[in-house]
């Protein structure tokens, strides 16, 4: 009786409620007014801030996949990066043969052709991935140590796959037409290209976090990284929804990579190593797993990078490690550490 009564009386209102640290978020702002008067240009400064957030924003939407399949599964995926050069290919494969409708003059037919081309990266890299989880990843559940190595040899193993389908060589890629030139706003010239990767970037951002938190398959996927057995018990399979985790965390490595590619404007098969360098730094920094550590640290990066490049080119090269050290050094667990882990 009295056990009864006390579990009805308590209100959800009278659970811990879990709060946001809203400390690392003041970060990126902080870094913003402090890069202000080094810059001293108000023009050169909000064009290097608007550079620095779009990189940010495509280096999220690169990781962001990553961070999926590691925060929910406990997969470290050394092999992220073949997902991103096969979005990058395959998206090649679609803009070079339809070259009209890049060069038209035409919003619509530019939109539609870079669509088409991010849609045939996503269900690429989706296919690959899935491949790639039960035939690489599935038998080292568990083995951070052999996921390392197996899933670091399958991406030597796709980059050169790549160089055989498509050749070694560099490939160009051009933005659609309506896609080139700046906007002006004041003296500053903001590259239309990196307002449509920010605002591509904040709305998969906003997606994760709802898919995450406010749908019911989220809820489910969080409940079995929890108590895989009660879930199960409940009837869910938890093994399909982690494999739909790892597609999609393949999708969107591959629509990073087109975003990436087209923001170099050129792709080589290595460029999914080169890049993951970037996103283990930026998960590191955002605390393992965590999706909002993640979109915070690739926004540091991000602005780091070219608060540096504009400022002291040579500190450039090793600005991210820096970055890192200096993150992990207060917070040793990253930003938003995932409290399991």
């Amino acid at each position: 009786m009295t056990t009864t009564t006390t579990l009805t009386s308590a209100a959800p209102s009278d659970l811990p409620k879990v709060r946001l640290d809203w400390t690392p978020l003041a970060l990126a702002p902080l870094l913003m007014l402090l890069a202000f008067p080094l810059i001293g240009s108000p023009s050169t400064w909000l064009t290097l801030t608007i550079a620095g957030l779009a990189m940010g924003m495509i280096i999220f939407v690169v990781s962001s996949g990553l961070t999926l399949v590691f925060g929910l599964m406990d997969v470290l995926n050394f092999g992220h990066g073949a997902f991103i050069a096969l979005g990058a290919y395959v998206a090649a494969s679609v803009l070079l043969p339809m070259a009209g409708w890049v060069e038209a003059d035409s919003l619509a037919q530019n939109l539609a052709v870079f669509a088409l081309a991010i849609a045939a990266a996503m269900v690429a890299a989706g296919a690959v991935g899935l491949f790639f989880e039960r035939v690489v990843v599935r038998p080292v559940y568990g083995q951070h140590l052999k996921q390392i190595l197996i899933t670091m040899g399958g991406m030597i193993v796709a980059e050169q796959l790549i160089k055989a389908i498509w050749g070694p060589e560099t490939i160009a890629l051009q933005l659609p037409t309506t896609f080139r030139g700046a906007v002006l706003l004041g003296d500053a010239a903001i590259e239309k290209y990196r307002l449509i990767a920010m605002a591509l970037g904040l709305v998969i951002f906003i997606a994760m976090l709802l898919l995450l938190n406010r749908t019911r398959i989220g809820l489910l996927i969080r409940a079995g990284v929890e108590n895989r057995e009660m879930v199960e018990a409940l009837g869910y399979h938890v093994r399909r929804l982690f494999i739909g985790v790892f597609v999609a965390g393949a999708a969107l490595a591959g629509l990073g990579g087109v975003l990436w590619g087209l923001y170099q404007q050129n792709i080589t098969a290595a460029i999914g190593a080169q890049v993951n360098v970037l996103i283990f730094i930026v998960i590191i920094i955002g605390g393992l797993g965590s999706t909002t550590g993640c979109f915070v640290g690739a926004l540091l990066v991000g602005l780091m990078a070219n608060y540096t490049g504009f400022l002291f080119p040579k500190v450039a090269l090793f600005s991210n490690i820096l970055l890192m050290m200096l993150v992990l050094l207060w917070r040793p667990q990253g930003l938003f550490p995932v409290a399991r882990r």
